[in-house]
């Protein structure tokens, strides 16, 4: 080799290692993003399990409140027809009273604002959880694609190394600034875009 092609080689060798670090510095910064995106679409995972485990439950407890409520009204009924039949007027008050009590108790299962157990505020509280499930998911939905964005932009700025081709950096570049996108939307709008 001559001077010149030495000086040239030396020259290209340089760039590249100077190439080389840039797109080590772009892996990393993707990698930071890349954990970002991971933790924020576990946390929206565990809040999507917990806001679906709160609904059943809202769900359920409205359900036993309806089945309680359906056999105290079957009650009631059955015992006025016992009550109108009954001749005894000391037996007949008793079973007034009683009935009284359970349409007293249905209400208070229908109704109960106090404890914010009534089922009208069962389903009130449900409907509320399963909003929020739905937030959490359309977020933990959006977090994934920028974890998948990210790893493909890594993947393509370790080929840039290994390659020499430069556009792979660049194309590395662009699919992290879409990570960042779908990020963004995860934060700030989780449900402007569905893709899944």
């Amino acid at each position: 080799m001559s001077a010149h092609e030495n000086l040239e080689h030396a020259e290209h060798v340089e760039h590249a290692a100077h190439s080389n670090k840039k797109i080590a510095l772009l892996i990393a910064v993707l990698a930071l993003f890349l954990a970002f995106s991971e933790t924020l679409g576990k946390s929206s995972q565990t809040a999507a399990i917990t806001y679906n485990v709160a609904t059943n439950d809202l769900w359920s407890f409205f359900q036993a409140k309806t089945i309680r409520a359906t056999v105290l009204t079957t009650a009631a009924d059955q015992t006025q027809v016992e009550a109108e039949r009954a001749t005894d007027p000391e037996a007949k008050g008793k079973l007034l009273k009683l009935i009284e009590n359970w349409k007293k108790t249905v209400a208070r299962y229908n109704d109960e604002p106090d404890t914010g157990e009534g089922r009208k505020q069962l389903a009130e509280r449900a409907k509320e959880a399963e909003e929020k499930r739905e937030l959490a998911l359309a977020r933990y939905h959006q977090y994934e694609f920028a974890s998948a964005a990210f790893q493909i932009g890594i993947v393509l700025a370790s080929s840039a190394v290994i390659t020499s081709i430069i556009g792979l950096a660049y194309l590395a570049a662009l699919v992290g600034f879409g990570g960042l996108g779908f990020m963004a939307l995860g934060l700030w709008a989780p449900h402007a875009l569905h893709l899944a």
